[in-house]
């Protein structure tokens, strides 16, 4: 009797769940506006990143909305947050900034400087160290991203 109540409690659970309209935030094709160019300086991976999420709402073809450029100056820095007794690291410190300059038509709208770091433990195994560190450096420039649409939001609300 009990196998059946776990039975029917996940399948409720499962069709509940299936039937919410989940929609990611970003998702829609309207923003309200268009970002015409975006110039990316600075650190290779953390641009990467960023020009891959851009790329989701790069001229659309939306003429409705205002029409904004973007220049992103990243920088990422690797440094050690603590050591043991002999000296060796035991915790890295990985930060991101970036430098944020939206304009339209010749004009800087918002200049804005935007840090992300996020705290780690060092592993003996060096090659799951990089893996754990580009893991950091995506999440790390999704908020940087993040940051980046809700600046561009705001403006275009006002």
């Amino acid at each position: 009797m009990n196998k059946f109540k776990i039975k029917y409690l996940v399948i409720i659970s499962l069709l509940l769940l299936n039937s919410c309209s989940y929609e990611p935030v970003f998702s829609n094709k309207d923003y309200g506006f268009e970002i015409n160019e975006v110039t990316l300086l600075g650190d290779k991976d953390v641009n990467r990143n960023l020009k891959n999420n851009l790329n989701l709402i790069v001229n659309k073809g939306i003429s409705s909305g205002k029409k904004y450029n973007l220049s992103i100056d990243t920088k990422k820095e690797r440094r050690v947050f603590s050591k043991d007794a002999q000296g060796d690291p035991l915790k890295f410190e990985l930060v991101l900034s970036s430098t944020i300059i939206i304009s339209n038509n010749q004009k800087t709208l918002i200049t804005r400087k935007i840090d992300k770091n996020y705290i780690y433990n060092n592993l003996s195994d060096k090659f799951e160290l990089e893996q754990n560190e580009r893991i950091i450096i995506d999440n790390l420039s999704e908020k940087i991203f993040d940051v980046v649409i809700s600046l561009i939001m705001n403006l275009n609300d006002s």
